[in-house]
């Protein structure tokens, strides 16, 4: 018999990002045509190696029919949800203290995975700034606790069942693919300061470089 194939978990490899620009990064997602490549066609997640290149301008994986208005330089809408061990994080819990929020559609999807180990690699390097990554999906914290051990994942994820959360932040939205319409979580991030404010978002983010462009959006 053929011998059984094992999966294995995207290697750890830090990453050593540029130094960061002097002013404040916003990044805006710039609308173009869907790529014929779905996620489900994504390639598996790796992390990344010392040395990333630079940031990429982000796109849209599917054409957004709707989506929410920017809050940049807005208080961050306040919330209170379940991580993936069942315990309670709140906004207010993280006041004056810096914090990516990164929404995605999936746990343990191609893309969602090739992201969610971009910022573990790069966990060290937000903590040395002093901003914390927080991960949110409508997906249960049960299945966020199989995701986050199966790729080590050294940050919180969020359970946002009711998408009441993605809905207050906009990304919650009717979204068209192929011809097709239907709602979903539009992949966003959003970094919020020390005094509440919504610094720096990132709306229909293409995973390639994204994690280096919101460390970077944190060093200003």
């Amino acid at each position: 018999m053929a011998a059984k194939k094992t999966s294995k978990k995207p290697a750890k490899s830090p990453q050593k990002f540029a130094k960061a620009p002097s002013a404040a990064v916003v990044v805006s997602a710039t609308k173009k045509k869907a790529t014929k490549k779905t996620e489900s066609a994504a390639a598996p997640a790796r992390s990344r190696k010392a040395g990333a290149t630079s940031a990429v301008r982000t796109t849209p994986a599917a054409a957004t029919v709707a989506a929410g208005p920017s809050l940049l330089g807005k208080r961050a809408p306040a919330f209170k949800l379940l991580d993936q061990d069942g315990k309670s994080v709140s906004s207010t819990a993280l006041a004056k203290k810096a914090y990516v929020l990164y929404f995605y559609p999936k746990d343990n999807t191609p893309g969602c995975t090739v992201e969610a180990c971009d910022f573990r690699d790069a966990t060290a390097n937000f903590r040395a700034s002093g901003v914390t990554i927080l991960g949110v999906s409508p997906d249960s914290p049960k299945s966020h606790a199989g995701f986050a051990s199966k790729y080590e994942l050294p940050f919180t994820l969020l359970s946002d069942p009711d998408k009441e959360l993605a809905q207050a932040y906009g990304v919650w939205a009717l979204k068209k693919n192929y011809g097709k319409e239907y709602w979903g979580i539009v992949r966003s991030t959003f970094l919020i300061g020390a005094d509440g404010k919504v610094k720096a978002e990132w709306r229909g983010v293409r995973v390639k470089g994204h994690a280096q462009a919101v460390w970077e959006a944190g060093q200003a």
